[in-house]
Order: structure tokens, then sequence, then C-alpha cells
């Protein structure tokens, strides 16, 4: 029995290692897919209805572009990713990290998604089996790990992630899989969002200043949604202390990005994980023991 425990939960890693490698498609697409979108809408918005002189879309930005479409490719020099050149962390190691074609490096982020997200749905699957509970926490982690990566890279929440993310913690909340009751998952959706959203117009009422976007109160009612407002005081301290000290740490090297901005959600992300791992009322007692308290 324990043998096919840890057999379900390899079987789980090895789907996390293929999720993980669309992640990275997600990851790099989606943010260029909704600057093509926005820059759509920004043309149309300015074009006279039945204007005839109004200027043509970009030719590159008429060509299909979304998850599926175009196929991946070398950013360099063109090549065409191969199915065999697209295995997750293998073709990385038998490539060296490098182009096929032109020799140019592949980023290490590419296998360490992969591996990330095949150990997080190793860990649910060797937790909770082959149920539907685990098939929730395994999308609510890859959800996580994609949105933690965009916001890094572009200091976007996206929609089209922490929406289905948000609703997704209300109907395991419903149908019983996240042992969350229903009452508490909905109130804590309310209650995330509705905190930030208060913080965010309190700091800019007496600042002049946005200090977050409102893709933090999705994510952070995401959240909510999946563990109960209990949940909420222990994540949030647990990620501002993370924050303060990354960004802290940040400003000394001097790599802080112009403004001086660091984005909030992967630290909320980091916080979202370790609830799922430890339990929220674990963070707590982690933050406390952080600040000496």
């Amino acid at each position: 029995m324990e043998m096919a425990a840890w057999g379900n939960a390899v079987l789980g890693g090895v789907l996390g290692l293929l999720i993980g490698s669309f992640l990275n498609v997600v990851i790099y697409r989606l943010p260029k897919m909704l600057e093509r979108q926005w820059a759509q809408e920004i043309q149309a918005a300015q074009t006279p209805a039945g204007d005839s002189n109004a200027a043509p879309a970009d030719a590159a930005a008429q060509e299909p572009f979304n998850l599926m479409v175009p196929r991946s490719r070398c950013p360099s020099c063109g090549h065409m990713v191969q199915w065999y050149e697209n295995i997750p962390v293998l073709s990385y190691l038998f490539l060296r990290g490098r182009c096929s074609a032109c020799k140019a490096p592949i980023g290490i982020r590419y296998p360490l998604v992969e591996l990330a997200t095949g150990a997080l749905f190793f860990f649910c699957v060797q937790r909770w089996g082959l149920t539907p509970t685990a098939a929730a926490w395994c999308g609510f982690s890859a959800a996580l790990v994609a949105l933690a990566l965009i916001d890094w890279d572009t200091t976007l929440l996206p929609d089209d992630i922490t929406l289905p993310l948000l609703w997704a913690g209300l109907l395991a909340a419903a149908l019983q899989w996240t042992q969350v009751p229903l009452q508490d998952s909905v109130l804590g959706a309310a209650a995330g969002y509705l905190s930030l959203w208060l913080v965010y117009w309190g700091f800019k009422l007496a600042t002049g200043k946005e200090g977050m976007g409102y893709g933090d109160f999705k994510l952070f009612a995401a959240l909510g949604a999946w563990f109960g407002w209990p949940a909420l005081v222990p994540i949030i301290l647990m990620a501002s202390v993370i924050g303060a000290v990354i960004g802290i740490a940040m400003k000394l090297r001097s790599s802080l990005r112009e403004g001086g901005y660091v984005p909030f959600g992967p630290f909320l992300v980091g916080a979202g994980f370790t609830a799922m791992i430890f339990g929220p009322h674990a963070i707590l007692g982690t933050v406390l023991g952080l600040l000496g308290l």
C-alpha cells in the first residue's frame, strides 16, 4: 500500500514536470498577449467608427499569438524547438543548457520551473493521494508558480489567472475538497480583497503614490478563498516580513528595479505555499520567530 502511494506521488511529480513546461509558456506569453490586446483596444478606441483612412494594424500584431501558436523557437536564431528538445529537464541537460542550432544559452529558470512544479505536484499527491483534494491543490500550485514569475517579470498579476484561482477556491470549499468551510472561504475572499484595497487607498491618500496594484487584492482574495479568513493575518504577515527582508537585501546590493519597486505578488505566493505545506497557523509562529517575539 505504501509503495502504491509513493508510485502515485511519482506519477504526480512527472505530471508536474509536464505542467511546469507549459507554465514556462504561460509565464512568457500571457503578458505579451495582454499587451497586444491592450494595444488593439487603444487603437480601436482612438479610431473613429467608419474611418476608412485609419492606419492598418501592425502585421506582426495580426499574426496568431497565444498559448498554442506559434511553436516555441530560440529567441536568438529563430530555431524552431523540436519535441525532443522540449522534454522537461532532460532536454536541458542533454543540450547542456544551449540552443542546438546557435548554441545560445537557455535560461536556467526553465528547468527550475519544471522541477518546482514537479516537486509541488509530488507533494500534493503524496499528501492527499489520488483524490479531488490533491488535484485541487495541484491546480492551486500551478497557478501560484505562474503568478509569482509573471509578477516578478512584469509587475502584472493577470485576471486570467487570479480570478479563476479565486473561484476555484470557493468551489473547492463548496465541494469540501479543502477542509475549509464555505462560509470561511467566502469571508476570506471578501476580507482578503477589502483589506488590501483599504491599505492601497490609505497609502495613496497619505503619500499620493500607489503602493500596490489591484492584482495583489485579487491574489490575496484568492488565498482567502483557499485557506479561509483566519489564515489571512498569518499569510500577510509572512509575505510582508519576507518582502521586507528581500527588498532591503536588494537595496543594499543596488539591484532594485527603476523606481525602487518590488512586486508584492511573489511574497504572497511564498506565504501561500507555506500555508499549503505547513498550515496557516504554523506561519504565525515562524513569523514571530523571525521577528524575535
